[in-house]
């Protein structure tokens, strides 16, 4: 079965793209499992609904369906890459339904069913993926307003749940936002609503949006309107019932039921489109608005839509759908299942470069490749304490694995499989700058290394010892700053910093007034040092004094230096210069970037300790009051 929203493609390119077989895709909700076999782009073959209750897991859901002739038929053996859109949050590798008892390891139903790929996402996402393809004539709009194009797109689907999403314009490319927007709280809107949530506090505490604009919410609506009827013995009726018997007018209590719950989704959805400043529009999916036709074209949700007090207006321009095209959410599914298979098989070089190298690693690198390998996405944001966290292993192996692959270090990895991932972005790596370089190649080298030394900064950053610094000099009566040769301009940046937010500080140029200034410290001072090589006899001899005199040390400087040794708090900043190491560039860029890491995190720790509104008082600027910092300038 093929949906008219998406474009129909060739034979020959869908043999391109699906040389690898079919693609097997789930929409998966708390009462029923859909499947289908994707053969080429936007053909869905074998479409099968199971009923959830019938199977014990997922997976047996899965194979039921896999096993049957149908998908045979259309190459089930052949599945390599699935994805499954699922009516739950993603936040792990083990996913537990929220409105049915399966729940799975993502990483153990790929490995069972022999899969390369398996992607799982929310489903609201996958069915927000399909919003922008969607033609008029698969969409019913309802009420007023025009969509603004290249705006945002707001989507709510009721079934079994309250899904909530929305689609945020990208350039030619589009976002889906994953959201549990359902869950909100609920809020009367009138006397009969403010009944109905009375009745249901009897059966919850809290009552989210969801308990009342689902399924279940309209069987809890028809139980509290039959009870506002005077008939609270009244039989319990399914959702269907209750439908069937608006739709055909047998029963007044179904009848106003319905339209409670839909006004209660019409506050829900002008609620989401001001949120989201929906000015493409509001969709309604899932499984229950599309039955109800003319009953909810006649209902009081695009009235409840708009009844937002002085933004009625905002609303009355904004567009409401119900959405009528056939299987949404696969076409949503199967796009973004595509796009990473397309940005996997565009980063195949250094993919396909762990695969060769992983016969030759270490059974706790192999940890790390199999990761890298399943979230390949993920690598690229990631410190190294998350990836080793994630991977199972330690730090040091994350880099041995780097160090495996011919590269210079998680920056240098990250920086070249980004460039295999986004189609040919220039590598950025530490090069050594030659003599006989054009000045072309030494403009890209020196660029170059500057944003490979940044991202390695970023990835190696001790954060305990970062934090322990800004306390160190949140706290310091006095900073004295010390340094030698090319940091002179570093630490005269630095103090400026600190006498900007109000921290008595002083830095002597000359090596032996720096001595003269260090015998002066005492307890309570702190000595910021700050040398590339942290191993100046002149530098050495004040900092050791002001250690005889009590003062903390904090130290900016390679970890194997002997300033590291005698630093109370250690920064360590290890970077090659490269052999025309005559001009210090590197890591004078990297202690400046140090110190405004300190400077912001001292400004952030003030402003939270005085309040947004604190004006100071009185007090003049650079002073402290009962211990405490005054802020009384501004960062530069």
């Amino acid at each position: 079965m093929k949906p008219d929203d998406i474009a129909e493609v060739s034979v020959a390119e869908a043999a391109d793209r699906f040389s690898d077989g079919p693609r097997l895709l789930a929409d998966i909700g708390g009462t029923n499992a859909r499947f289908v076999l994707e053969t080429r782009s936007g053909q869905f073959d074998a479409v099968a609904v199971l009923r959830c209750d019938d199977y014990p897991s997922l997976l047996d859901a899965i194979a039921a369906y896999m096993g049957g002739a149908a998908a045979k038929a259309a190459g089930a053996a052949r599945v390599r890459h699935a994805a499954i859109a699922i009516a739950n949050p993603i936040d792990d590798d083990v996913i537990k339904m929220m409105n049915h008892h399966w729940f799975f390891s993502i990483e153990a139903m790929r490995a069972a069913l022999g899969l390369d790929t398996l992607l799982v996402v929310n489903d609201f996402t996958a069915l927000a993926m399909a919003l922008p393809h969607l033609r008029p004539e698969q969409r019913q709009q309802i009420g007023g307003g025009t969509a603004r194009g290249d705006s945002v797109i707001g989507l709510l689907g009721s079934g079994t749940g309250l899904g909530v999403s929305g689609m945020i314009p990208a350039g030619d490319r589009w976002i889906a936002l994953g959201s549990e927007g359902g869950h909100v709280s609920f809020a009367p809107c009138d006397q009969r609503e403010m009944d109905v949530l009375s009745y249901a506090w009897r059966e919850r505490t809290h009552v989210s949006a969801e308990r009342l604009a689902s399924g279940r919410g309209l069987e809890l609506i028809y139980r509290a309107l039959s009870e506002r009827a005077g008939a609270p013995d009244a039989a319990p009726l399914a959702a269907a019932e209750i439908t069937s018997r608006a739709l055909d007018g047998s029963c007044a209590v179904c009848v106003e039921a319905i339209d409670c719950f839909c006004a209660i989704l019409g506050s829900a959805a002008g609620n989401l489109a001001m949120t989201l400043g929906a000015l493409g529009g509001i969709y309604i999916g899932g499984g229950i608005v599309p039955r109800l036709g003319a009953l909810f074209a006649q209902s009081s949700f695009r009235r409840r839509f708009e009844e937002k007090g002085r933004l009625s207006d905002y609303l009355a321009h904004i567009p409401t759908y119900v959405i009528t095209a056939e299987l949404p959410t696969f076409v949503g599914i199967g796009a973004i299942l595509a796009q990473k298979l397309k940005l996997a098989h565009a980063g195949a070089p250094m993919l396909e470069k762990i695969r060769q190298a992983r016969d030759r690693m270490s059974p706790s690198e192999c940890k790390v490749a199999d990761w890298v390998l399943r979230e390949t996405n993920a690598v690229l944001t990631l410190p190294i304490a998350e990836i080793a966290l994630r991977s199972g292993v330690s730090q040091p192996t994350v880099m041995r694995f780097c160090r495996s692959l011919g590269v210079q270090g998680l920056a240098d990895f990250k920086l070249k499989l980004a460039s295999g991932l986004t189609g040919g972005a220039i590598t950025v790596a530490h090069c050594h700058v030659e003599m006989s370089d054009s000045d072309a190649e030494l403009a890209r080298k020196v660029l170059g290394n500057s944003a490979s030394a940044a991202l390695a900064l970023r990835d190696m950053l001790d954060i305990r010892a970062l934090t322990a610094a800004i306390e160190l000099l949140r706290h310091a009566n006095r900073v004295e700053l010390f340094s030698v040769g090319s940091a002179r301009v570093v630490a005269e940046d630095m103090q400026q910093k600190l006498l900007n937010l109000g921290i008595v500080s002083n830095y002597f140029p000359d090596p032996q007034a720096q001595e003269m200034s260090a015998r002066l410290l005492k307890a309570g001072d702190v000595a910021l040092v700050i040398s590339r090589s942290g191993a100046p006899p002149e530098l050495l001899k004040s900092v050791k004094a002001a250690r005889a005199c009590g003062a903390r040390i904090l130290a900016i400087t390679p970890s194997g230096a002997p300033l590291a040794k005698l630093a109370d708090v250690l920064l360590t900043l290890n970077h090659p210069e490269g052999n025309l190491n005559f001009v210090p560039m590197i890591v004078r860029l990297l202690q400046l970037m140090l110190l405004d890491i300190l400077s912001v995190g001292l400004a952030r720790r003030d402003t939270a300790q005085r309040g947004p509104d604190d004006d100071g008082g009185d007090d003049q600027p650079g002073t402290r009051v009962s211990g405490k910092l005054k802020f009384g300038g501004h960062l530069e």
